[in-house]
């Protein structure tokens, strides 16, 4: 019996072995990807030329969003938009205008992040003067009528033009704070003859 036991060790032995190894080799391989589709990165639907009207408890426009084409990816919930053009309108009848050649919206669509060759432009009101900003990146929260950026941005109206590092521009209330390197000139109006 104990020959027995003797003969049959080393093939026990081996199997608890390899018994280990495939265990071992299942915990290390990473998981088995889905073949369903949901990891890739393809739009389920894309848009040409469409616009967005969203409206306020009111029953007056707060802001439209219209592109030249929009494209939505299921797989992270975004919005690539082609030439984007934001209208926000403010209370005191002025209206905000951001534009850029591309934007990324969030899922649930309250941020947007505008790129290359972003321009926003506050119409005149009152006694103001039209309002430019440019910059190459722009985030911009709609409900809340704010938008910032940390990059170079050039501030222009009739007779300033300011350069800062980062800005926040609240159109509601419509205070603009400069964030860093700050300068600007200013030239006095010339009056009419």
């Amino acid at each position: 019996m104990m020959q027995r036991l003797t003969a049959w060790f080393p093939v026990v032995l081996l199997a608890a072995v390899a018994a280990v190894t495939v265990w071992l080799d299942r915990q290390v391989q990473p998981p088995e990807r889905a073949s369903d589709g949901k990891a890739r990165h393809d739009p389920d639907y894309i848009v040409d030329n469409f616009s967005a009207t969203r409206i306020g408890t009111d029953g007056l426009a707060r802001y439209t969003l219209s592109a030249h084409r929009m494209v939505h990816y299921p797989d992270d919930d975004t919005t690539h938009l082609d030439a984007p053009r934001l209208m926000s309108f403010g209370n005191a009848g002025t209206t905000v205008t951001a534009t850029s050649k591309t934007a990324l919206l969030s899922s649930n669509g309250e941020n947007a992040y505008l790129t290359d060759d972003v321009r926003l432009v506050r119409s005149a009101y009152a006694d103001k003067s039209e309002l430019t900003m440019q910059t190459s990146w722009l985030h911009i929260i709609p409900n809340d009528n704010i938008a910032k950026t940390d990059r170079p941005v050039k501030i222009y109206d009739a007779n300033t033009l300011i350069t800062s590092v980062g800005l926040e521009f609240n159109n509601e209330t419509r205070v603009l704070k400069l964030l860093s390197n700050v300068r600007g000139t200013y030239e006095k109006s010339k009056p009419v003859r």
